[in-house]
């Protein structure tokens, strides 16, 4: 079987530049024009709008790492080294099955054979420049955001209760339902004293919390999510303000987080 892989890194990624995801698929006749007949041609699209740096779980790049281990695979096609792996332990690791069991490595120009000497030290580079490739990206992108800090002009992602208003300023979220919704679960923090029983209680009165979340197919809008979904993301939140509160208090008493009476 020749496999054709698709990836692109985000959601955004995916619905902004259609021609690159386009290219991507076009790369069926690659597999074609190489001699593989077009039902000996799979595409596998299932890390669509994932990242290839790691840490997160590609179904898609799992299953042809599979395919090539039960020795089904003959040639993998990509269109370059990033759209496979954008760190070498998951590079190396395919370019040592494909050596093993004689996997061809094409691109829209070339044709490689991981057990040769030459064209896997091509693929090699390959691999070692698509990683380095990835850390000058985010390079840039941490010098922009400094220089917009630098200039008061950074704007930072913020949790579901507040919001920019138009000429950049933090205020609260002019939603009703998102301030009415947070001030019952800080009403019901300082009354219980516990970031744990206000969770309990929220989700036993069936009542959801407003998030924003960062990723997904709607990033940086309010979405309601039930209590027991976002559990350690709460607690989180509600600790870290707490140590930031006892950080300012010339003194205090520590709140525990399983103290105080459940509702």
């Amino acid at each position: 079987m020749a496999y054709v892989y698709v990836r692109q890194s985000s959601v955004n990624q995916v619905s902004q530049h259609q021609e690159s995801t386009e290219l991507q698929y076009g790369l069926v006749d690659r597999a074609i024009s190489l001699g593989w007949p077009p039902e000996r041609v799979q595409v596998i699209d299932e890390d669509l709008g994932k990242s290839g740096a790691g840490g997160v779980d590609r179904h898609g790049f799992q299953k042809l790492i599979a395919e090539i281990g039960l020795g089904n695979a003959g040639l993998v096609v990509r269109l370059d080294a990033s759209r496979l792996a954008r760190n070498n332990r998951d590079w190396h690791q395919l370019l040592e099955l494909c050596s093993v069991f004689g996997v061809l490595i094409a691109d829209g120009e070339r044709l490689y054979d991981p057990r040769a000497y030459h064209d896997r030290l091509l693929l090699g580079l390959s691999g070692i420049m698509s990683e380095a490739e990835l850390h000058q990206l985010r390079m840039r992108l941490h010098q922009g955001e400094r220089q917009k800090a630098a200039r008061g002009e950074l704007r930072l992602p913020l949790p579901a209760g507040l919001a920019y208003d138009r000429a950049g300023t933090i205020i609260l979220n002019s939603d009703e339902e998102v301030q009415a919704r947070l001030h019952v679960a800080f009403a019901k923090f300082r009354e219980l004293q516990s970031a744990r029983r206000v969770m309990r209680c929220l989700d036993r009165n069936g009542l959801s919390l407003p998030v924003r979340p960062l990723l997904g197919p709607s990033p940086h809008e309010i979405v309601w999510r039930a209590v027991r979904q976002i559990a350690h993301a709460f607690l989180v939140s509600f600790k870290s303000r707490l140590m930031l509160g006892h950080m300012f208090m010339a003194a205090g008493k520590r709140i525990r987080a399983d103290a105080g009476r459940d509702c």
